[in-house]
Protein backbone atom coordinates (compact mmCIF):
# COMPACT_ATOMS: atom_id res chain seq x y z
CA UNK A 1 0.00 0.00 0.00
CA UNK A 2 2.86 2.11 -0.57
CA UNK A 3 1.77 5.33 -2.35
CA UNK A 4 5.06 6.28 -5.05
CA UNK A 5 2.89 9.42 -5.97
CA UNK A 6 3.41 11.05 -3.39
CA UNK A 7 6.83 9.93 -2.56
CA UNK A 8 7.75 10.72 -6.32
CA UNK A 9 6.77 14.08 -5.10
CA UNK A 10 10.04 13.99 -3.04
CA UNK A 11 12.20 12.75 -5.74
CA UNK A 12 10.98 15.61 -7.93
CA UNK A 13 11.37 18.33 -5.62
CA UNK A 14 15.05 17.55 -4.91
CA UNK A 15 15.82 17.00 -8.92
CA UNK A 16 13.91 20.40 -9.36
CA UNK A 17 16.51 21.99 -7.35
CA UNK A 18 19.42 20.13 -8.37
CA UNK A 19 18.72 20.74 -12.36
CA UNK A 20 17.68 24.55 -11.95
CA UNK A 21 15.43 24.17 -14.76
CA UNK A 22 12.09 23.79 -16.25
CA UNK A 23 10.17 21.35 -18.02
CA UNK A 24 8.86 23.32 -21.06
CA UNK A 25 5.30 22.16 -22.29
CA UNK A 26 5.00 19.12 -24.62
CA UNK A 27 2.05 19.27 -27.14
CA UNK A 28 3.79 16.54 -29.64
CA UNK A 29 2.88 13.27 -29.35
CA UNK A 30 4.63 11.23 -27.35
CA UNK A 31 5.27 7.28 -27.56
CA UNK A 32 6.01 6.70 -23.85
CA UNK A 33 2.80 8.74 -23.47
CA UNK A 34 -0.05 7.54 -25.93
CA UNK A 35 -2.65 8.12 -23.28
CA UNK A 36 -1.65 11.84 -22.82
CA UNK A 37 -5.52 13.30 -22.74
CA UNK A 38 -6.54 11.20 -20.13
CA UNK A 39 -3.22 10.99 -18.36
CA UNK A 40 -3.73 15.27 -18.21
CA UNK A 41 -7.03 14.81 -16.62
CA UNK A 42 -6.61 12.34 -14.19
CA UNK A 43 -3.23 14.58 -12.95
CA UNK A 44 -5.31 17.32 -12.91
CA UNK A 45 -8.08 15.26 -10.32
CA UNK A 46 -5.42 14.39 -8.66
CA UNK A 47 -4.07 17.87 -8.49
CA UNK A 48 -7.46 19.44 -7.23
CA UNK A 49 -8.26 16.49 -4.73
CA UNK A 50 -4.63 16.67 -3.12
CA UNK A 51 -4.95 20.71 -2.54
CA UNK A 52 -8.81 20.45 -1.53
CA UNK A 53 -8.34 17.44 0.91
CA UNK A 54 -4.98 15.80 1.67
CA UNK A 55 -2.41 18.75 1.69
CA UNK A 56 -4.68 20.24 4.08
CA UNK A 57 -4.77 17.41 6.07
CA UNK A 58 -1.38 16.79 5.76
CA UNK A 59 -0.61 20.32 7.19
CA UNK A 60 -2.80 19.74 10.06
CA UNK A 61 -1.16 16.53 11.10
CA UNK A 62 2.46 17.75 10.84
CA UNK A 63 1.04 20.93 12.81
CA UNK A 64 -0.04 17.87 15.65
CA UNK A 65 2.43 15.57 15.44
CA UNK A 66 5.92 15.46 16.43
CA UNK A 67 8.84 14.83 13.90
CA UNK A 68 10.24 11.95 15.94
CA UNK A 69 6.77 10.22 15.88
CA UNK A 70 6.30 10.89 12.32
CA UNK A 71 9.63 9.79 11.73
CA UNK A 72 8.24 6.48 13.76
CA UNK A 73 5.33 5.66 11.52
CA UNK A 74 7.51 6.25 8.29
CA UNK A 75 9.79 4.05 9.75
CA UNK A 76 6.94 1.76 10.00
CA UNK A 77 5.77 1.42 6.66
CA UNK A 78 8.92 0.99 5.49
CA UNK A 79 9.62 -2.13 7.33
CA UNK A 80 6.30 -3.28 5.69
CA UNK A 81 7.64 -2.26 2.44
CA UNK A 82 10.57 -4.17 2.88
CA UNK A 83 8.35 -8.01 2.90
CA UNK A 84 7.43 -6.71 -0.39
CA UNK A 85 11.25 -6.12 -1.60
CA UNK A 86 12.18 -9.34 -0.46
CA UNK A 87 9.88 -11.12 -2.33
CA UNK A 88 10.99 -9.14 -5.80
CA UNK A 89 14.60 -9.65 -4.82
CA UNK A 90 14.08 -13.67 -4.62
CA UNK A 91 12.12 -13.53 -8.07
CA UNK A 92 14.53 -11.48 -9.70
CA UNK A 93 17.38 -13.89 -8.62
CA UNK A 94 19.26 -11.22 -6.28
CA UNK A 95 20.13 -13.40 -2.90
CA UNK A 96 21.96 -11.12 -1.56
CA UNK A 97 19.67 -8.31 -1.71
CA UNK A 98 16.91 -11.21 -0.79
CA UNK A 99 19.13 -11.54 2.44
CA UNK A 100 19.63 -8.14 3.22
CA UNK A 101 15.60 -7.22 3.44
CA UNK A 102 14.75 -10.46 5.18
CA UNK A 103 17.22 -9.29 7.37
CA UNK A 104 16.00 -6.26 7.64
CA UNK A 105 12.69 -6.72 8.37
CA UNK A 106 13.69 -9.24 11.36
CA UNK A 107 15.96 -6.83 12.80
CA UNK A 108 13.39 -4.06 12.99
CA UNK A 109 10.49 -5.95 14.01
CA UNK A 110 12.23 -7.16 16.58
CA UNK A 111 14.83 -4.91 17.76
CA UNK A 112 13.09 -1.79 16.32
CA UNK A 113 9.68 -2.29 18.24
CA UNK A 114 7.99 -3.57 15.12
CA UNK A 115 9.90 -1.13 12.95
CA UNK A 116 9.00 2.21 14.51
CA UNK A 117 12.85 2.29 14.54
CA UNK A 118 14.85 1.69 12.37
CA UNK A 119 18.08 -0.44 14.02
CA UNK A 120 18.59 -2.02 10.70
CA UNK A 121 20.14 0.80 8.81
CA UNK A 122 22.46 1.31 11.20
CA UNK A 123 23.37 -2.33 11.27
CA UNK A 124 24.38 -1.64 7.50
CA UNK A 125 21.86 -3.68 6.29
CA UNK A 126 20.46 -0.91 3.11
CA UNK A 127 16.82 -0.66 2.20
CA UNK A 128 16.22 -1.78 -1.76
CA UNK A 129 12.12 -1.38 -2.16
CA UNK A 130 12.36 -3.60 -5.02
CA UNK A 131 8.40 -3.98 -6.58
CA UNK A 132 6.45 -6.03 -9.18
CA UNK A 133 7.25 -3.39 -11.54
CA UNK A 134 10.62 -3.37 -11.11
CA UNK A 135 10.42 -7.62 -11.60
CA UNK A 136 8.69 -7.43 -15.05
CA UNK A 137 11.41 -5.11 -16.21
CA UNK A 138 14.36 -7.06 -14.96
CA UNK A 139 12.60 -9.65 -16.99
CA UNK A 140 12.45 -7.94 -19.94
CA UNK A 141 9.35 -4.89 -19.64
CA UNK A 142 11.45 -2.43 -19.54
CA UNK A 143 8.88 -0.52 -21.96
CA UNK A 144 5.91 0.36 -20.94
CA UNK A 145 3.02 3.11 -21.58
CA UNK A 146 3.13 5.46 -19.03
CA UNK A 147 -0.35 6.01 -16.98
CA UNK A 148 -1.68 8.30 -14.32
CA UNK A 149 -3.48 6.55 -12.03
CA UNK A 150 -6.27 7.70 -9.82
CA UNK A 151 -5.14 9.49 -6.37
CA UNK A 152 -2.04 7.09 -6.43
CA UNK A 153 -0.33 9.67 -9.31
CA UNK A 154 2.46 8.75 -12.02
CA UNK A 155 2.93 5.21 -12.78
CA UNK A 156 3.00 3.24 -16.01
CA UNK A 157 0.67 0.07 -17.36
CA UNK A 158 3.65 -2.11 -16.15
CA UNK A 159 3.66 -0.56 -12.93
CA UNK A 160 0.03 -0.50 -12.14
CA UNK A 161 -0.44 -4.14 -13.02
CA UNK A 162 3.31 -4.65 -10.02
CA UNK A 163 0.89 -2.76 -7.88
CA UNK A 164 -1.70 -4.91 -7.74
CA UNK A 165 0.58 -8.26 -7.49
CA UNK A 166 2.55 -6.57 -4.46
CA UNK A 167 -0.61 -6.17 -2.38
CA UNK A 168 -0.41 -9.89 -2.19
CA UNK A 169 3.01 -9.80 -0.32
CA UNK A 170 2.22 -6.62 2.07
CA UNK A 171 1.29 -8.31 5.64
CA UNK A 172 -1.68 -5.34 5.85
CA UNK A 173 -3.45 -6.87 3.42
CA UNK A 174 -4.05 -10.10 5.29
CA UNK A 175 -6.02 -7.80 8.31
CA UNK A 176 -9.02 -9.22 8.59
CA UNK A 177 -10.56 -6.11 9.69
CA UNK A 178 -10.85 -3.72 7.04
CA UNK A 179 -11.03 -0.65 9.53
CA UNK A 180 -8.21 -1.72 10.64
CA UNK A 181 -6.60 -1.96 6.94
CA UNK A 182 -7.88 1.24 5.67
CA UNK A 183 -6.69 3.13 8.56
CA UNK A 184 -3.03 2.20 7.98
CA UNK A 185 -3.84 2.79 4.38
CA UNK A 186 -5.11 6.60 5.52
CA UNK A 187 -2.40 7.21 7.81
CA UNK A 188 0.63 6.31 5.69
CA UNK A 189 -0.83 8.11 3.06
CA UNK A 190 -1.35 11.60 5.34
CA UNK A 191 2.16 10.53 7.09
CA UNK A 192 3.62 10.86 3.50
CA UNK A 193 2.10 13.83 2.29
CA UNK A 194 2.74 15.91 5.42
CA UNK A 195 6.90 14.55 4.79
CA UNK A 196 6.41 16.16 1.51
CA UNK A 197 4.69 20.05 1.76
CA UNK A 198 7.93 21.48 1.42
CA UNK A 199 8.94 19.06 -1.87
CA UNK A 200 5.60 20.00 -3.40
CA UNK A 201 5.93 23.80 -3.28
CA UNK A 202 9.65 23.56 -5.22
CA UNK A 203 7.88 21.48 -8.00
CA UNK A 204 5.06 23.92 -8.36
CA UNK A 205 7.50 26.81 -8.95
CA UNK A 206 10.18 25.40 -10.83
CA UNK A 207 7.87 23.37 -13.50
CA UNK A 208 6.50 25.62 -16.25
CA UNK A 209 4.52 22.40 -16.99
CA UNK A 210 4.69 20.12 -14.09
CA UNK A 211 2.50 17.13 -15.93
CA UNK A 212 5.37 16.86 -18.12
CA UNK A 213 8.18 17.41 -15.39
CA UNK A 214 6.33 14.63 -13.50
CA UNK A 215 5.99 12.12 -16.01
CA UNK A 216 9.79 12.47 -17.73
CA UNK A 217 11.32 12.24 -13.93
CA UNK A 218 9.21 9.29 -13.54
CA UNK A 219 9.86 7.80 -15.98
CA UNK A 220 13.99 8.36 -15.88
CA UNK A 221 13.87 7.33 -12.03
CA UNK A 222 12.01 3.78 -12.79
CA UNK A 223 15.05 3.35 -15.47
CA UNK A 224 17.49 3.43 -13.31
CA UNK A 225 15.66 1.66 -10.47
CA UNK A 226 14.87 -1.59 -13.53
CA UNK A 227 19.02 -1.25 -13.59
CA UNK A 228 19.88 -0.93 -10.05
CA UNK A 229 21.19 2.50 -11.02
CA UNK A 230 23.58 1.31 -13.65
CA UNK A 231 21.42 1.61 -16.85
CA UNK A 232 23.36 1.74 -20.43
CA UNK A 233 22.97 5.28 -21.58
CA UNK A 234 21.50 4.09 -24.60
CA UNK A 235 18.33 2.99 -22.62
CA UNK A 236 17.34 6.63 -22.15
CA UNK A 237 17.10 7.21 -25.84
CA UNK A 238 15.79 4.09 -26.62
CA UNK A 239 13.11 3.84 -23.88
CA UNK A 240 12.13 7.79 -23.08
CA UNK A 241 12.02 9.25 -26.06
CA UNK A 242 15.66 10.57 -26.87
CA UNK A 243 17.77 13.23 -25.06
CA UNK A 244 16.83 12.61 -21.34
CA UNK A 245 19.67 12.24 -19.53
CA UNK A 246 20.09 10.55 -16.19
CA UNK A 247 18.65 11.46 -12.93
CA UNK A 248 20.72 12.26 -10.23
CA UNK A 249 22.71 9.92 -7.60
CA UNK A 250 20.44 8.37 -5.16
CA UNK A 251 22.07 9.82 -2.48
CA UNK A 252 20.66 13.51 -3.43
CA UNK A 253 17.55 12.45 -4.38
CA UNK A 254 17.16 10.37 -1.32
CA UNK A 255 17.74 14.14 0.72
CA UNK A 256 14.48 15.59 -0.63
CA UNK A 257 12.72 12.13 -1.44
CA UNK A 258 13.12 10.17 1.80
CA UNK A 259 15.15 7.36 -0.03
CA UNK A 260 13.50 4.81 -3.20
CA UNK A 261 10.10 4.38 -2.01
CA UNK A 262 7.10 2.93 -3.99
Amino acid sequence: MALCGLRLLGILGMVALLTSCASLPKTQRDPQDPLQPYNRAMYKFNTDFDNAFLKPIAKGYKWVTPAIVREGVTNFFNNIADVTSAANNLFQFKLSRFGSDVGRVAVNSTLGVGGVVDVATNMGLPSYKEDFGQTLGYWGAVKSPYLMLPLLGPSTIRDGLGRGVDTFSNPTFYVNASSVTWGLFGLQAVNTRADLLTATKILQEAAIDPYSFVRDAYLQRRLYDIYDGNPPPQAYEQDIGGGASPPPAPSALEAGGKAKAH
